[in-house]
């Protein structure tokens, strides 16, 4: 049998939503509020059906193929026959409006967004049919089409659940989109997944929230003290029914991408997820300060008013009191953060130092020991070596860099490349031009990237390339200078180093 399901009025609504300005996990995010919304709504019959351990669960399984398509399957209450017409319709505000779904245009709004085709498959708990409802916007639209058929099948009373289809998928994750999808998407329910409310899967996979680990270290303005833990609760009220809760603590290590707070109301997180942390300027600085690197933080919002995508705050005047209250908490009392956090060096203690160098040490000593006395008989400390200002051929470069410094008066063009060109042998190249009538002098530096020695210890982390090459640099600029006192043969240096380099210690 079949009936229907009005969705008048606001049929002209349905082709608008697709054109919302959301963000994917933010679309997602409003199948997943409708699935806690169902589940916390009719909790106590669900538990009484299963037992007070019973557990949320939301699959979100997404195909990237030839026809795309996102199912969203959770097993909370289902949709009841007598909320279809709200359910169903745009714009249909809930009665009850205290939960996560509030506006009545979640679930559509985000469908209309991701699909031009979506249908819903539902059964209730304690009914006893199964209804699916289609969508298909365009042909809604275009023949205005006021009501849809319900397909029925009959079911067992104590199933419940619902299926959301997303056919035809316009926005689909790929590539590094993934990640940052399930980064984000865990981030916004991590309240939930704390408390064993909700199990959140990605395709199979149960999504987990891990904790930053809160900087332990002694106050930076007395580095032989205690070691304390640099963590404070928040909580404070505004008035007008606006209050703030939470936490606010340091990173034990700095990271510019996820630092900063995250905003949460009614358990979720509305601002700060993944990679977006909040981090007004007022507060954590420029983006290459301290700060910016390492606070970070919970804070519940109370009475304050969202979007009506859930993706941000509607502050009115509210913002700039919040900061200014907020930011008096972080640095009063015995844990002063943002002092903190400015004042504060990671630096390794000695024990640490020792652990860390101890195999660097052995290993080069080793290299040394088999390979250097042969390397050693095959230089000549006397052979006139290459000039810094000896030209050098053209080399295609993978990454180059120009900046222009001035010292003593001379303007400089310094010229950064590193080049993987086979035919190179040598790990440095400087090529130095003097100043020439209104023509700066140019310091061309050249490092090989298919050098054996980078090949064998800059290829495993950005840090340890960075290392390399900041060292080249400036070998390079004390041979110039060193010239430029009148030092002779300057290159010796550089030319003995490449050949230890190639001949000693790229070896393992």
């Amino acid at each position: 049998m079949s009936n229907t399901v009005s969705i008048r009025p606001g049929i002209s609504v349905l082709s608008v939503l697709r054109h919302l300005n959301y963000k994917m996990w933010y679309a997602l995010g409003e199948f997943v509020d409708n699935s806690m919304q169902s589940y916390f709504s009719h909790s106590e019959q669900l538990k009484a059906l299963h037992g007070d351990t019973y557990k949320l669960q939301v699959d979100i399984d997404i195909d990237a193929g030839a026809s795309p398509t996102i199912v969203i399957t959770d097993n909370a209450a289902g949709i009841f026959h007598s909320e279809y017409d709200r359910a169903f319709r745009p714009a249909a505000i809930p009665p009850e409006r205290s939960g996560l779904a509030e506006f009545g245009m979640g679930m559509k709004s985000a469908a209309c967004w991701f699909a031009p085709k979506w249908q819903v498959r539902t059964t209730a708990i304690g009914e006893t049919v199964e209804r699916t409802v289609q969508f298909d916007i365009d042909r809604i639209v275009n023949d205005n089409i006021e009501e849809l058929q319900i397909q029925e099948n009959n079911v067992p009373a104590e199933h419940h659940y619902t299926e959301i289809r997303l056919e035809n998928v316009f926005h689909v994750p790929v590539g590094r989109t993934i990640g940052k999808l399930k980064e984000h998407i865990t981030d916004i329910y991590r309240e939930f997944m704390r408390r064993g409310v909700l199990d959140l899967r990605y395709n199979g996979e149960s999504l987990r929230f891990k904790d930053p680990r809160v900087l332990r270290a002694p106050y930076f303005k007395n580095e032989d003290g205690p070691n304390q833990r640099w963590y404070k609760p928040i909580d404070f009220d505004f008035g007008n029914g606006l209050s703030v809760h939470g936490f606010a603590a340091l990173r034990e290590k700095g990271d510019t991408k996820r630092a900063g707070f995250s905003l949460f109301r009614r358990g979720r997180v509305i601002q700060g997820s993944g990679d977006e942390g909040y981090r007004p300027q007022f507060i954590f600085g420029t983006s290459n300060s301290f700060r910016y690197q390492r606070l970070f933080g919970e804070l519940h919002l109370e009475g304050f008013d969202v979007s009506h995508t859930k993706d941000g705050f509607r502050w009115d005047e509210n913002e700039q009191p919040f900061l200014e209250i907020l930011k008096d908490h972080l640095d009063s009392g015995e844990i002063p953060l943002l002092k903190q956090a400015e004042g504060y060096r990671a630096l390794p203690r000695r024990p640490a130092i020792k652990a860390t160098t101890q195999d660097a040490v052995r290993n080069t000593a080793d290299v040394m020991q088999k390979q250097l006395p042969d390397a050693l008989t095959k230089i000549d400390p006397t052979k006139t070596p290459p000039k810094a200002e000896d030209p050098v051929s053209p080399i295609p470069s993978v990454v180059n860099r120009t900046i222009d410094v001035t010292y003593r008066n001379t303007d400089w063009k310094i010229a950064l490349e590193l080049h993987d060109s086979p035919a190179q042998g040598d790990w440095l190249i400087v090529n130095n031009r003097p100043k020439i009538h209104d023509h700066p002098r140019c310091l061309d530096i050249r490092i090989s990237v298919l050098h054996p020695f980078m090949v064998r210890f800059a290829q495993s982390s950005s840090d340890g390339t960075e290392a390399i090459i900041r060292l080249g640099c400036a070998l390079a600029i004390a041979e110039v200078l060193a010239g430029d006192t009148g030092t002779r043969y300057s290159g010796t240096v550089r030319r003995i180093m490449n050949e230890l380099l190639r001949d000693v210690f790229s070896f393992a």
